[in-house]
């Protein structure tokens, strides 16, 4: 078995910057026929881009309906496309809420819906990956609405792969802290970007394309017998608080 994914057609949600860029790379450099989708184009060589708002079940069928038009097939969806501003809970309307959750949970079951209509069908089946986040498996204050709807897309994982079983595979990544361009956004300047990744145990913040690694990994023959499952991609995960208040305090460790 191989890494190769020579020809394979794969579809990366939101696949145009940050983390969907490089996810976008990798499976390029795998060898795959990539679409990128989002409501604005950018320019990632050597991929197509279609526009797709996910969050619409319409648009996201045309979608489908134009890759396998244009290519014949879908072997790989990556659900990628998501996110949330910061924004305190009791201060967010139920509007942001309800449009939080149902861009980082609804749109990857619909886009997912989508694909399996083709993929159950077709030789080989196929494979879809979820991009998850660490913000689904801790707290995630600033961002309750997105680390609740990231914690239902682990669960989502775990049963379309039950219901979709044999024919298609579905995993997902629970990914860390990483360096983006907008990383200036989240973490403020180079030292406090640094800062930020001493509380990583491997003492930095991913690449983008350390997490198309992932994806591709998971879509690709080697893990042939591996669906359900949300593989880690952060780091070690954080350097427990406790360990660095002891030491400050002459504690050990």
């Amino acid at each position: 078995m191989e890494l190769d994914l020579d020809g394979s057609v794969v579809l990366v949600t939101g696949g145009v910057r940050g983390v969907g860029a490089g996810i976008t790379r990798a499976f390029l450099r795998a060898g795959a026929v990539v679409v990128t989708c989002a409501r604005r184009p950018a320019d990632v060589p050597g991929a197509s881009f279609l526009p797709c708002d996910v969050r619409d079940a319409e648009q996201v069928s045309s979608l489908v309906a134009t890759i396998v038009a244009r290519h014949g097939r879908l072997d790989v969806v990556v659900n990628n496309a998501g996110g949330a501003p910061f924004a305190l809970a009791d201060q967010a309307s139920p509007r942001f809420h309800r449009k939080v959750v149902e861009l980082n949970l609804l749109a990857p079951l619909q886009v997912s819906q989508a694909a399996f209509a083709v993929m159950r069908d077709q030789p080989g089946g196929g494979s879809i990956v979820m991009v998850s986040s660490i913000s689904g498996r801790r707290p995630s204050p600033g961002t309750a609405a997105y680390g609740a709807a990231k914690a239902g897309l682990e669960n989502l994982t775990a049963s379309l792969a039950v219901e979709w079983a044999p024919r298609v595979r579905v995993n997902a990544l629970a990914v860390g802290l990483v360096r983006t361009e907008q990383s200036h956004l989240h973490y403020g300047d180079e030292a406090g970007v640094e800062a930020v990744a001493r509380t990583v145990p491997l003492g930095r913040l991913a690449s983008p394309d350390e997490v198309g690694a992932c994806a591709v990994f998971l879509a690709s023959p080697l893990a042939s017998y591996v669906t359900g499952a949300t593989l880690p991609v952060h780091g070690g995960g954080e350097v427990p608080a406790f360990l660095a208040a002891a030491q400050n305090n002459g504690g050990t460790s």
